[in-house]
């Protein structure tokens, strides 16, 4: 199983875990994940943007001062801005916060449901879902010399004719070096692909 493809097959299972939504933010560094998967309903999503509750999100400061898993309604943290029992009134009654991975690339996720407490088993589960998503995600220490040439062919604007001209290599081959960086990366499209390599500073 290709790694997209691993993640894709993680994602549905959680989804089916957690009926009110997740929210997984993948290698946290600089304030930023490098890259988040969510099911909240929209209106929660919008109204947590709205109101910036990710400075102040009791599930966030845990994630970042802990790892492991903990339940929302026994989460050892403050919340003065009510942001749980404003996100209960959007369905998200229960759920439970995981979190994995060093400091300096920290995955943070929640989970919900709108019914009832994660179960022992089911925090388990999740939790080794998360932690295979954090592994699998980890950014590349490096491209290959040919990765680096063909992306940096479209960062400076050359469609794919011209670059392979540029490299003096077929227009396929430039095509292959492209899917294999993509591949490298676990990008969907060339321009993700090349948004990552410079995040990653692989470029």
């Amino acid at each position: 199983m290709s790694g997209r493809a691993e993640i894709n097959a993680i994602l549905a299972r959680m989804r089916k875990l957690a009926p009110s939504g997740y929210f997984v933010g993948m290698h946290i560094r600089f304030a930023a994940p490098l890259m988040q998967f969510q099911t909240y309903p929209k209106g929660w999503s919008d109204h947590y943007s709205a109101n910036a509750y990710a400075l102040r999100d009791p599930t966030i400061a845990w994630g970042f001062s802990t790892t492991g898993a903990t339940r929302w309604s026994t989460m050892p943290i403050p919340d003065p801005f009510g942001i749980m029992k404003d996100a209960a009134s959007f369905g998200l009654t229960y759920g439970i916060t995981v979190s994995c991975g060093p400091i300096k690339s920290r995955t943070i996720s929640s989970f919900a449901h709108n019914a009832r407490e994660f179960t022992d088993d089911e925090i388990e589960t999740i939790s080794a879902h998360v932690r295979r998503l954090h592994d699998i995600t980890e950014p590349p220490e490096s491209l290959t010399k040919a990765q680096q040439e063909a992306l940096r062919c479209i960062a400076e604007g050359d469609r794919h004719a011209a670059a392979a001209a540029k490299l003096g290599i077929t227009e396929s081959a430039f095509k292959a070096r492209l899917i294999s960086a993509r591949e490298r990366l676990m990008a969907k499209t060339t321009a993700e692909a090349l948004q990552r390599a410079k995040e990653y500073r692989l470029l």
